[in-house]
């Protein structure tokens, strides 16, 4: 079955888009030993809406916050996804669509706050929640995964499954999903912005893809 790598939507639609190219993980706490571990180079990218508000999103992304849980597909009893947007908590909606799926470019751990505010104009949270990922276990380093993502022809809608829940990286689609697509920004935009991040966190513990 096809492997998914879980992530804000508002962050899998930044990827999507090109305008985020990496993320941040130190592991959540339904995974082994509540450690992050890049078991796969490959995968597509699911959107979750756990823990989502504004005030942890850049204020000019918080417009795609709301596209992002427009992309759900919500059953009449649940609340309006735009409580979020009011700093209510969400649940899952019923259906989410994968648009998209990335490949490993390059793995990094650090451990330094000042790479963590260098790194922000590769990712859409506001600077503060990017720091609270680093200091959340602080004897741990942070992992930052440069993402080469690929946009998929057309949209699949998975139903969303009870075993999907929870704080974790990975998860397993019960359905086909195909790994076909165009990168979401060319060569030279990809490989002049990696070695921007490299000169941030490469010189900085790199760990192996």
């Amino acid at each position: 079955m096809p492997i998914a790598f879980k992530e804000w939507a508002v962050t899998v639609r930044a990827l999507a888009e090109g305008e985020q190219l990496l993320t941040l993980r130190k592991g959540g706490i339904r995974e082994p030993g509540k450690h992050f571990s890049l078991e796969h180079e490959r995968f597509f990218l699911y959107p979750t809406f756990d823990h989502q508000s504004t005030d942890l999103v850049r204020e000019s992304h918080r417009p795609e916050l709301a596209r992002a849980l427009e992309e759900g597909v919500w059953s009449e009893d649940e609340p309006s996804p735009t409580a979020v947007l009011r700093g209510a908590e969400i649940s899952q909606p019923d259906r989410v669509r994968i648009r998209a799926w990335a490949e490993v470019a390059a793995h990094y751990t650090i451990s330094d706050r000042r790479a963590v505010d260098a790194l922000s104009p590769f990712y859409v949270w506001s600077t503060d929640y990017a720091e609270k990922r680093l200091d959340w276990k602080r004897r741990h380093p942070l992992h930052v995964i440069l993402l080469r993502t690929y946009r998929i022809p057309r949209p699949v809608t998975v139903k969303v499954r009870d075993e999907y829940g929870g704080c974790r990286s990975w998860l397993q689609i019960t359905r086909d999903l195909p790994f076909e697509g165009t990168p979401v920004l060319s060569d030279e935009e990809f490989f002049r912005a990696a070695e921007e991040i490299a000169a941030i966190a490469g010189d900085r513990q790199p760990a192996l893809v």
